[in-house]
């Protein structure tokens, strides 16, 4: 027995199918595809504040027959070192090791085997140091305590927020006069801003190489120049633009 369709139900079914062939038949209009006219830009801000803090990367090396002396001779001179450090007021916790290796010393000789002459051992060392204004005195006392090695120093800032925000500001500022920049030249004008992301922060200067000149005297400690450290910050935003 055929129980008879409701009239409601073929309506509805009648005006779906008619939005669907309507949707089907008529093209997507541009306005419907581009909802809005956007700029896409990216900029960057700086700011410079005074180093507060460095690290310095040092270390002893010691050469001797077997390889139980070199490590011996080692462990004596990078006590002396790191005795020399904390006598100058840096804490213990501000010393780190970063690698200690021995290894043995050959001599070559065109058609000669390998002969081993010895064994080298060495320790390196980074030191955070709180006071620039000894920073060239300490580096002079670790080489007078036995240091052989005195690489890199790396100035940084301890608390690099306020610098930061300062950039930030100065990023966000050059974003929105760029976009007011574009915006004009094609006769545009700013609606808002949609979408703002940071691309980058603060980042210490890079290791430089740290030139130990001969010993000096103690009223001629080795002269370290601090300068300014430059604070990056990039910024990227989308703008919504109308007529």
């Amino acid at each position: 027995m055929n129980r008879p369709f409701p009239a409601a139900a073929f309506a509805a079914l009648l005006m779906v199918t008619a939005s669907a062939r309507a949707h089907a038949q008529a093209p997507a209009s541009p306005d419907a595809v581009f909802a809005a006219t956007t700029l896409n830009l990216s900029a960057y801000g700086e700011a410079r504040a005074a180093p507060d803090m460095a690290t310095i990367t040092l270390g002893v090396e010691s050469t001797e027959p077997t390889a139980a002396r070199a490590m011996a001779a080692n462990a004596a001179r990078m006590t002396q070192v790191v005795a020399a450090i904390r006598h100058a007021g840096v804490a213990a916790r501000d010393l780190q090791t970063t690698s200690l290796n021995l290894g043995p010393q050959y001599v070559y000789a065109q058609d000669q085997p390998p002969r081993l002459t010895g064994y080298k051992a060495s320790n390196q060392l980074i030191v955070t140091v709180n006071d620039l204004s000894h920073l060239g005195e300490l580096a002079d006392a670790t080489v007078a305590a036995g240091a052989t090695d005195v690489g890199q120093i790396s100035l940084g800032l301890a608390n690099p927020l306020s610098t930061e925000n300062a950039a930030r500001i100065a990023a966000v500022k050059a974003l929105e006069d760029k976009a007011s920049l574009y915006a004009n030249a094609v006769g545009y004008r700013i609606v808002r801003l949609v979408n703002l992301s940071e691309n980058g922060g603060y980042a210490p200067s890079p290791p430089r190489p740290m030139a130990m000149m001969a010993m000096r005297s103690p009223s001629q400690p080795t002269p370290i120049e601090a300068g300014d450290l430059k604070v990056r910050i990039d910024v990227s935003g989308v703008f919504e633009l109308a007529h």
